[in-house]
């Protein structure tokens, strides 16, 4: 877990997503540590929290509570998440006990994806070797608009991931739905998806803004998965804007 800026400031935690870790937020640490107090934390076999085997989403989301907990004060708190950091946003904001007064959810998927799972094991155990090729990471950290700064980063992580780590990520992250105590919670709740993600991100985005009074959904053009690391400068107005929104 990495810390910025002014412990007495408002919060920001931001939870990244599946193969990667806490060095995908660098732009936004950059653009808000001057007015907040940041917390990146990285999730269980991933970047410094490798030792830590990856288990469920509400594993993961308990630690990033106590965590919370830990550090409030009374302070204004935003969670941001990516991915499966959004799906683990999610369940933070269903448990009960910790206090959460915005959010914002990039790209969670919350419509179970039976068919896809079914077949994911055995596709992943074929397919591991590949994450130790540096040419199919580049690829991959295309499609993630990784830049060139981060390839090597991108590599150590998802070429270090064990695969039990990783099927428990991938099993997790294709059976997601929305917990039943989020439409209980009164935190707001900015949902932004890419105009080009898959139809199930899409979708999910749909069914998060259905699910509560307190969430609003932004699409943004031209954008597939990853609309921080594709364009930080436009994700960060965005969500200067909304944290600074009255009400």
């Amino acid at each position: 877990m990495s810390e910025f800026g002014d412990k007495s400031g408002p919060m920001l935690v931001f939870i990244h997503g599946g193969g990667v870790s806490g060095w995908m937020w660098d732009k936004q640490v950059e653009c808000f540590q001057e007015q907040y107090y940041i917390v990146v934390p990285d999730l269980p076999s991933h970047g410094k929290s490798r030792a830590k085997e990856f288990t469920t989403i509400h594993d993961a989301a308990q630690d990033i509570v106590e965590l919370i907990l830990e550090r409030d004060h009374g302070q204004h708190i935003t969670i941001i998440g990516f991915s499966l950091g959004a799906q683990i946003a999610l369940e933070v904001l269903s448990i009960s006990g910790v206090r959460i007064d915005r959010a914002i959810i990039i790209s969670g998927l919350v419509t179970p994806m039976k068919f896809t799972r079914s077949i994911t094991k055995p596709l992943v155990r074929i397919s591991m070797p590949l994450t130790k090729n540096r040419l199919f990471s580049k690829l991959q950290a295309k499609v993630l608009y990784v830049g060139e700064e981060y390839l090597e980063l991108y590599y150590q992580d998802s070429s270090l991931i064990s695969m039990n780590a990783l099927l428990n990520v991938l099993d997790e992250n294709m059976s997601y739905y929305i917990p039943k105590g989020f439409n209980q919670g009164k935190a707001k709740v900015l949902v932004l998806v890419g105009a080009k993600e898959k139809k199930p991100i899409l979708k999910s985005s749909d069914v998060i803004v259905s699910s509560s009074e307190y969430c609003e959904r932004q699409v943004i053009p031209n954008i597939g998965h990853g609309i921080s690391l594709a364009n930080p400068s436009l994700f960060n107005h965005i969500m200067d804007t909304w944290m600074n929104e009255e009400g």
